[in-house]
């Protein structure tokens, strides 16, 4: 297991966020993890992916009209 980098998971919380010092303590490191973004994490699809998704895997007899 890897040791937390407390000093700037506290830098980012306090001075990045804004967090008071009470508010950062009572978060848990998936709430902390969630405000600061994952930057492993998979980008939310937006609707050009979801437009380039849809030319690749089209629907089965899906209409191409708009109708």
């Amino acid at each position: 297991m890897r040791a937390l980098d407390w000093p700037g998971l506290m830098r980012a919380g306090l001075g990045r966020l804004g967090l008071t010092p009470a508010e950062f303590w009572r978060l848990t490191p998936a709430e902390l993890v969630l405000m600061l973004g994952d930057p492993q994490a998979v980008a939310p699809l937006d609707r050009a992916r979801l437009a380039e998704l849809a030319r690749a895997w089209p629907d089965e007899g899906a209409r191409t009209d708009g109708g």
